[in-house]
C-alpha cells in the first residue's frame, strides 16, 4: 500500500488519497522528506508519480532547477546537480496545482545500512540481556544535527514496491536511541573524520536470510532458487486472496508507538483463551519446546496462545509451586487457571527464562490449565528452550512435573508492516486463513528486496554497510555464490557502478551442534574477491553466549575504517590480517598475510592459540605458533610433514591473531577438505 505525502496547496495542507485526472496530484516516495541528506557533488535523482503528461518542476535553494513531463505510466524523474557538502537547503517540487517543499535539506555522504538483527539492534539495545556497550553515554551525547537517520519500516511484498514507510530525522538523543547502533557508530565515525553531513538509511529485519534481500530477477537465474521463483510467479492470485482476507480483519497499528509501552494493553479479543473452561477442541497441537517456525505455523510474526492441562497429584495439591517455561521469544503473558502469574510485555526477552510462582490458593484443583500468550514481531517465535526448563515443581520436596510435549495452540493476530491483523479467539478465525502453496513471509526469496530496498532506488547513495549471515549458517556453500549475487543485484538495480559494499563477518556464537558457522565466515571471507568490498572482522568482540554482541561501536567503526581508507583517502588501517599464502618448510608451515601492517601479534586466550595443524592424515591437532615480523610460523613436533593449518575454526573460537594496529585476523584454513 502506498504512503502518500501531505501536499501544500495555496497555503492549505490537505491529504491526498490518490492521483486522478479531476484532482491532479504528485506522489513522491517517503525517502524524500524534511531533514534528508542528498549525496554531495552528484546528479541526484528526484522521482515520483503523477497524472500522465503532467509537467513537474524541481527548484532548489542552491540555484539549480529541472523539469520533466510524466510518462504514459505517470512516472517521472528529475536529476539535480547537488553542491558540495553543506546546507541547510530547501527543495520544491511543483506542478500546475501542487507544491511540495522540503526543508532543512543537507548535502553530504549517504550510506545504506542493511542486514538482519545485529544491524537492526537499536542503540538503546533490547533490555535486559541484549544491551549496547556505552549506549547510555552515547545517547546522552547524541546531539549531532549534521547526522540524519531514515529507518525503513519492516515490510515484505511479492512485487516491486514504489514506496516504503519512513521519514528522515535529525540525530538527537531520542532519535539515536531507537536507531541502528552499528549504523549510528559508523556514521558518527565518518562525521568525526570528515566534518560534513552524513545521511544513514537503515533497512533491516532480524532473522532474515540473504536471499530475501536479493532481486528476484537475479534469483531466477540462480539454480538453488529457480524453482521457488517460478512458483512465486504463479501464486500471485493466492497471495492477493490472502492479502484481501487480511484487509477485512480488525487492525491494531503500533507504527506511531515507541518505547516499552509499545506492546502493552493490546486487545486481540482473545483473553477468553486464559479461561480454564474455554473449549479449545479445534486448536491444533505443537510439541514444545520449539521455535514455531520449525512447526506447521512456519515463519509467522504475531500472537499465538498455547494451552496445556496438567493433572496435579495429591502430594502436590494446595502447595506453592514454581512454573518454569524456559526462554520465550519474545514476549508473553502467562495464566494459570485463568489468573495471570507473570509475563514480559516489552522487547528483547527472547533469552530470559520464564519462572513464575503459583500460589497454594491457586493450586487447589486436581488439574491446572496453563495458558501462555506469546507475542513475536520479528525472527523466530515460541517457547523454545531446553526440555529440562519446562516444568512445574514444589519448593519443599522438589517433586517435578515435566511440561514438554504436546500443547494446543491458536494464532490470534498476525503482525506485518507495523500492524496486527486480528483473528481473535471467539470464532477462531485463523483456521479460515487462505493457504498459499509457497511461503509468503519476510524469509521468502526476494520479498524484502521488493518492499525495503526497491523503494529506495535510485536514491543516490555513496555505498552500503551490511551485517547479516547468521540466518544462512546452515547453507554456507550456497552463500559463497548467493552473497556476491545479492551485491551484484543491488549494484545493477542502482545503475551507478560498483559502489562500496562493506560487510561484517559474523561473530563467534554457540550455534546448535553441527552448524559449523566457520564455513559461513569463510564464505564471507571469499566474498572479498568481489570488487570494491571490505569486511569488518568481529572474532574478538563477539559473545559466544549471545548472538547479539554488545560491542557495536567497534563494529561500526571498523566498517567506517574501510570507507575512510578506500573512499575518503584517510590514512587508516581498515583490516586485520587476511590469510594470503602458505609455504611448507620441513616440519613447519609459514603463513603470509595481507594487512599484517608492521607485524603480526599473537594473544593467547587461556593459553590457547586457536591454531590447528595437520599432516596427510587430515587429523588436526593443536599447533604452536610464533611470529616472525609479518609472517607466522606454525608447527607441532608430533607432525613431521605438515600440510595444512586452520585458525579459529569452530563456532566459538575467538581471535588470538592481530596486526600491529590491533585489528583481528579472520578465521581461515589453508585446506579445502570437507
Amino acid at each position: 500500500m502506498k504512503v502518500y505525502l501531505f501536499l501544500l496547496i495555496v497555503s492549505i495542507v490537505i491529504s491526498v488519497p490518490k492521483i486522478n485526472a479531476q484532482n491532479q496530484r504528485i506522489e513522491i516516495p517517503s525517502i524524500f522528506s524534511d531533514n534528508m541528506v542528498l549525496q554531495q557533488n552528484a546528479n541526484a535523482p528526484i522521482w515520483g508519480e503523477a497524472i500522465p503528461g503532467t509537467k513537474i518542476i524541481v527548484n532548489t535553494s542552491w540555484g539549480l532547477s529541472g523539469d520533466v513531463v510524466s510518462d504514459k505510466e505517470g512516472k517521472w524523474q528529475v536529476n539535480i546537480k547537488t553542491p558540495k557538502a553543506g546546507g541547510p537547503f530547501q527543495i520544491s517540487v511543483s506542478s500546475d496545482d501542487t507544491l511540495i517543499t522540503y526543508k532543512n535539506v543537507m548535502t553530504g555522504e549517504v550510506w545504506l545500512c542493511s542486514g538482519q538483527s545485529n544491524m537492526e539492534m537499536p542503540l538503546i539495545g533490547w533490555p535486559p540481556k541484549d544491551l549496547i556497550e556505552g549506549a547510555q553515554e552515547a545517547i546522552k551525547k547524541a546531539d549531532y544535527p549534521d547526522i540524519r537517520f531514515f529507518t525503513v519500516q519492516r515490510a515484505f511484498s511479492n512485487k516491486l514496491e514504489f514506496n516504503c514507510s519512513g521519514k528522515w530525522e535529525v540525530c538527537s538523543p531520542a532519535s539515536a536511541s531507537a536507531f541502528s547502533a552499528t549504523a549510528f557508530f559508523f556514521g558518527k565515525k565518518l562525521q568525526d573524520e570528515l566534518k560534513i553531513p552524513i545521511g544513514l538509511i537503515h533497512s533491516s529485519w532480524g532473522g532474515t536470510p540473504a536471499e530475501a534481500w536479493t532481486n528476484g530477477k537475479s534469483l531466477e537465474e540462480f539454480e538453488p532458487y529457480k524453482e521457488t521463483m517460478r512458483k512465486l510467479k504463479n501464486v500471485n492470485k493466492e497471495i492477493e486472496k490472502l492479502e484481501n482476507w487480511l484487509d477485512k480483519l480488525p487492525v491494531i497499528s503500533v507504527t506511531d508507538k515507541s518505547g516499552e509501552d509499545k506492546w502493552k494493553g493490546l486487545d486481540f479479543n482473545d483473553l477468553l483463551c486464559a479461561d480454564p473452561d474455554y473449549n479449545d477442541g479445534k486448536w491444533k497441537e505443537m510439541t514444545l519446546p520449539r521455535a514455531w517456525e520449525t512447526a506447521e505455523v512456519g515463519n509467522y510474526d504475531g500472537v499465538i496462545w498455547f494451552r496445556k492441562k496438567i493433572p496435579i497429584p495429591d502430594d502436590m495439591l494446595n502447595k506453592n509451586l514454581i512454573l518454569e517455561l524456559g526462554p520465550i521469544d519474545d514476549m508473553d503473558v502467562t495464566f494459570v487457571n485463568g489468573k495471570r502469574v507473570g509475563g514480559y510485555d516489552y522487547e528483547g526477552q527472547w533469552q530470559v527464562d520464564r519462572v513464575y510462582n503459583i500460589s497454594s490458593e491457586l493450586n487447589n484443583q486436581q488439574e491446572l490449565t496453563i495458558a501462555v500468550r506469546v507475542m513475536d514481531t520479528q525472527g523466530g517465535g515460541g517457547i523454545w528452550g531446553p526440555n529440562d526448563k519446562m516444568k512445574i515443581y514444589t519448593l519443599d520436596t522438589g517433586k517435578t512435573i515435566p511440561l514438554v510435549g504436546a500443547w494446543k495452540y491458536l494464532p490470534v493476530a498476525e503482525f506485518r508492516g507495523g500492524k496486527f491483523f486480528v483473528f481473535g479467539a471467539v470464532e477462531e478465525t485463523f483456521f479460515d486463513r487462505p493457504k498459499s502453496t509457497v511461503e509468503y513471509s519476510a524469509y521468502t526469496p526476494s520479498l524484502l528486496y521488493n518492499a525495503m530496498i526497491n523503494p529506495l532506488i535510485p536514491f543516490l547513495i555513496k555505498g552500503v554497510i551490511w551485517y547479516q549471515g547468521e540466518s544462512n549458517t546452515g547453507r554456507a556453500k550456497e552463500y559463497e555464490s548467493l552473497f556476491p549475487l545479492m551485491i551484484k543485484s543491488w549494484r545493477t538495480s542502482w545503475g551507478i557502478g560498483d559502489f562500496p559494499f562493506y560487510f561484517t563477518q559474523i561473530a563467534p556464537y554457540k550455534y546448535s551442534a553441527g552448524t559449523n558457522s566457520q564455513l559461513l565466515r569463510e564464505a564471507q571471507l571469499k566474498s572479498l574477491s568481489v570488487p570494491n568490498t571490505g569486511m569488518a572482522v568481529t572474532l574478538d568482540i563477539g559473545n559466544p553466549d549471545n548472538i547479539h554482541p554488545a560491542n557495536k561501536k567497534d563494529v561500526g567503526e571498523r566498517l567506517a575504517f574501510w570507507a575512510l581508507a578506500k573512499d575518503y583517502n584517510k590514512k587508516v588501517i581498515c583490516s586485520g590480517p587476511l590469510y594470503k599464502s602458505i609455504k611448507i618448510d620441513s616440519n613447519k608451515i609459514i603463513l603470509s598475510f595481507d594487512y599484517a601492517v608492521e607485524s603480526l601479534v599473537v594473544k593467547p586466550i587461556n593459553g590457547k592459540m586457536n591454531f590447528q595443524i595437520a599432516g596427510d592424515n587430515k587429523n588436526f591437532i593443536e599447533a604452536e605458533v610464533k611470529v616472525e615480523g609479518k609472517k607466522l610460523i606454525a608447527y607441532n613436533q608430533a607432525i613431521v610433514k605438515p600440510v595444512a593449518v586452520r585458525y579459529a575454526w569452530s563456532d566459538t573460537d575467538e581471535a588470538t591473531l592481530f596486526n600491529s594496529a590491533g585489528l583481528p585476523a579472520s578465521s581461515f584454513r589453508t585446506d579445502d577438505w570437507e
